[in-house]
């Protein structure tokens, strides 16, 4: 294989790589935070995205160009395109309703 051919490669692997850590952040950050904010933000509950996100991450790894399970790849755009929306509206909308307070009462690292 020529160089350009392997980098073609690495590049490709790396892309989905990238697909599926987001997958997976998105998935964690959701399970992490409190299903009340969710209603409270206006957002769908947290068991919808809980399994929108399960659905990318799974979806993110078998679409890693392994050779080890014959599945479409170009889903994995379907999983990013989930991860992101969760990651730029839904996340920011349920944050102020998941902070954790500190002691006295206040956010914690906040005055």
């Amino acid at each position: 294989m020529d160089v350009i051919g392997t980098a073609q490669v690495w590049l490709f692997l790396l892309f989905y790589l990238v697909i599926l850590g987001l997958s997976a952040w998105a998935l964690l950050d959701c399970l992490r935070r409190p299903p009340g904010a969710f209603t409270a933000a206006g957002k769908r509950t947290r068991q919808f995205w809980t399994w929108v996100l399960v659905a990318a991450t799974v979806v993110a790894f078998l679409s890693l160009p392994l050779g080890i399970v014959p599945f479409p790849r170009f889903l994995a755009l379907a999983a990013a395109a989930a991860a992101i929306v969760y990651l730029v509206d839904v996340r920011p909308a349920v944050a102020p309703y998941s902070r954790r307070r500190g002691p006295g009462g206040s956010p914690r690292g906040g005055w």
